[in-house]
């Protein structure tokens, strides 16, 4: 069984490149470079200007300066597959190959910038806790930067062995998948080890990236996949669950299993990031409802034959899911339009217009009542 990789593992400079996601196509994508000199290698973690890249002759610690452009989502991330020079001190980043997937959030500054968390991920794995309250709003927002990413969302409810109730697990179950449709939602406990074997078949095949806020059990559950204490691992609290970031860089983790796992800091915002596309997938129920109004710009809040309104009247449709589907799309509206001129000057027309009709309505029923 092969050793966990990281920078400090001693089999690592062994470790083939096809068990960190090389294939053809990548080589394919590569051949430029390798005319020039350069070697292949996988990102597996990045720390201020400098990263660990994984190459077949081993690690390399490499300065990006040739890759730090002044776009946050450009710059070099955990999870790329990177260009090196063969040789030099220090060695140098000179490029990374094109994207498959990206999963990207909007910073918490005011900025309002795009920040890359993993890239080229087949898997999202978003870890929620059954130590507290399920959230199905969070889950809901990981969901849609999930979708948005290009890779599968998954959704681990960890820590199963707090809820030994079978019926009081299958409803917290239930409720999950309502607010997942078409996503798998697994239970594990690592403690007991429920469920670990069913997610580490999944994570078997690509790369998968582990998502969660603080005290999810992220940690916890990248050990009981790697079969080994690799990542640190600190106690939460009683009262809310939460903890300390056990992660605080994100690392790329080879599985004894097969497949790739990078591991993330707890998040403590999850904003959207030109993602209505993945809010359209993770809402893809009320999309398909939606397909059938009578107007084809219908915005489902008091327009006639909106049958997405028709759904929540029947009961088909919970109020929840629609007031948290308007929400994201609200504020992925907002972020966008931050950024593109043109999304805010329609915005504001928009509004303009909305207004106008709104004050002539008020108008003809005052002139009505009169």
């Amino acid at each position: 069984m092969s050793l966990p990789l990281s920078p400090s593992s001693p089999s690592s400079s062994s470790f083939p490149l096809a068990g960190l996601g090389w294939d053809a196509a990548w080589e394919a994508e590569f051949a430029p470079y390798a005319a020039q000199g350069l070697l292949p290698g996988r990102v597996v973690r990045v720390d201020r200007g400098r990263c660990d890249v994984m190459t077949a002759d081993g690690i390399v610690h490499a300065d990006t300066a040739f890759v730090t452009p002044h776009d946050p989502l450009r710059v070099i991330c955990t999870g790329d597959w990177a260009a090196v020079e063969a040789a030099g001190n220090p060695r140098y980043v000179k490029a990374y190959l094109p994207r498959r997937t990206a999963f990207v959030r909007s910073t918490s500054s005011q900025r309002s910038e795009g920040q890359i968390l993993a890239a080229n991920v087949d898997h999202a794995i978003i870890a929620v806790s059954l130590a507290v309250e399920l959230d199905l709003g969070r889950i809901e927002r990981f969901l849609a930067l999930a979708w948005e990413s290009g890779a599968q969302p998954l959704v681990v409810l960890t820590k199963a062995d707090l809820v030994p109730d079978p019926v009081s697990l299958s409803y917290l179950v239930q409720d999950v998948e309502a607010a997942a449709p078409g996503v798998q939602v697994l239970t594990v406990s690592s403690l007991t080890g429920e469920g670990t074997d069913v997610l580490a078949a999944v994570v078997a095949d690509g790369t998968s990236v582990l998502l969660g806020i603080s005290g999810a059990g992220k940690s916890t559950l990248a050990n009981a996949l790697l079969g080994a204490d690799v990542m640190e691992v600190q106690a939460t609290r009683e009262v809310d669950g939460k903890g300390r970031h056990t992660t605080t860089t994100r690392n790329l983790l080879a599985l004894p299993g097969g497949g790739v796992l990078i591991d993330t800091p707890g998040l403590r915002g999850v904003g959207l990031w030109d993602a209505e596309t993945g809010v359209g997938q993770a809402f893809s129920e009320i999309e398909e409802y939606a397909a059938e109004c009578r107007f084809h710009d219908c915005a489902h809040e008091a327009e006639p034959g909106c049958a997405v309104l028709d759904a929540v009247e029947s009961g088909a449709l919970p109020q929840r899911r629609l007031d948290s589907y308007r929400k994201l799309l609200r504020e992925n509206q907002r972020i966008v339009a931050k950024t593109d001129a043109r999304l805010r000057a329609e915005i504001r027309r928009d509004w303009r217009l909305k207004s106008a009709v709104g004050r002539a309505n008020y108008a003809a029923k005052r002139g009505n009542h009169s």
